[in-house]
C-alpha cells in the first residue's frame, strides 16, 4: 500500500454503493485519478462536501488494486460558492471540467499544464471579474494548444502562408489562404480572428473590448473546432448561455 498527497480539482463523482462515491480528480502531479470516498454520501460525514465538483483541496490518498482510496480531504478553495448560483458561470464552469476530464484521457499520467489552465479557469469564473464566456473559450483555446489542436490563426493551416487570411475551415485545421480553401469554409471578420488570437494568447484589454456578435461569432468557432477533434459533443457545452457583457 503507497500512500501520497496531492492537490486537486473535483471533475466529477458518482454513486458506488449506498453510501461512498467514485470521485475524478485532476491532481498536480498525478494527472487525472478516479478514487473512491468510502461514506462520503451518509448525512454525518464530515468531509463529502469538499468532494464536490469545482472544489480544489488537498487529498491523501492510499493506492488500491483498481481505484484508489481517499482518506484524507481539506478544502484548498471552495469555487463553488461563486458559480452555483450564477448560470452563465455555472454552466461554462461545467464545460471547462468536462473539457479537462476528455482531454486527459489517460489517468496516471502527470497533466500539470492542464490542471493549471482548469484552476486559473474555475477562479476567474468564481472571482466573476471577466465575461464567463471570455474565461470559458480562452480556456478552450488554451487547452486545445496543450494537446496540439490549437486552431491556425494568422498562418494557413494547410500551406503555412503568412495571413491574415480571409477563411476559416474547421477540419483544415484553421485560417485558411485562398488557394488552400476548401468547400464549404466559413468567412469570419477580422475581429473574429483577433479575438481568437486575443483569447489564445491572454490579450484581456482586446477580448474585453470585442463586441458581442464577435464573442458569438467566436465561441461558435471554438467549441466547433474543439468537438471535430474530440469526435463527439461535449454534453454541458450546448447549456452554456452566452450572455455577453461586452462594450459597444
Amino acid at each position: 500500500m503507497t500512500l501520497y498527497r496531492d492537490t486537486a480539482m473535483v471533475l466529477r463523482v458518482q454513486k458506488l454503493g449506498e453510501a461512498d462515491r467514485i470521485i475524478t480528480l485532476l491532481t498536480r502531479r498525478r494527472g487525472k485519478i478516479r478514487a473512491v470516498a468510502k461514506g462520503v454520501r451518509r448525512t454525518r460525514s464530515r468531509w463529502g462536501a469538499r468532494l464536490e465538483p469545482f472544489n480544489h483541496v488537498d487529498i491523501q490518498c492510499y493506492t488500491g488494486r483498481s481505484l484508489d482510496i481517499i482518506t484524507q480531504a481539506e478544502t484548498v478553495d471552495a469555487f463553488g460558492v461563486g458559480l452555483v448560483n450564477d448560470y452563465p458561470r455555472y454552466t461554462a464552469g461545467c464545460a471547462v471540467l468536462e473539457t479537462a476530464d476528455r482531454l486527459v484521457a489517460e489517468e496516471g499520467e502527470p497533466a500539470m499544464r492542464v490542471y493549471m489552465l482548469l484552476v486559473g479557469a474555475i477562479r476567474a469564473l468564481s472571482d466573476r471579474e471577466r465575461d464567463a464566456s471570455l474565461v470559458l473559450d480562452a480556456f478552450l483555446l488554451r487547452a486545445m494548444s496543450h494537446a496540439g489542436w490549437a486552431p491556425a490563426i494568422n498562418d494557413c493551416a494547410r500551406c503555412a502562408e503568412p495571413g491574415p487570411h480571409p477563411a476559416f475551415n474547421i477540419a483544415a485545421g484553421g485560417a485558411v489562404c485562398p488557394r488552400c480553401r476548401p468547400p464549404g469554409s466559413v468567412m469570419p471578420s477580422r475581429e473574429t480572428f483577433a479575438l481568437l488570437d486575443a483569447l489564445l494568447h491572454g490579450d484581456w484589454t482586446t477580448a474585453d473590448a470585442a463586441a458581442a456578435a464577435t464573442r458569438r461569432d467566436t465561441s461558435g468557432l471554438v467549441a466547433a473546432h474543439l468537438q471535430w477533434h474530440l469526435e463527439r459533443q461535449l454534453r454541458s457545452l450546448p447549456l452554456v448561455e452566452r450572455r455577453a457583457t461586452a462594450a459597444t
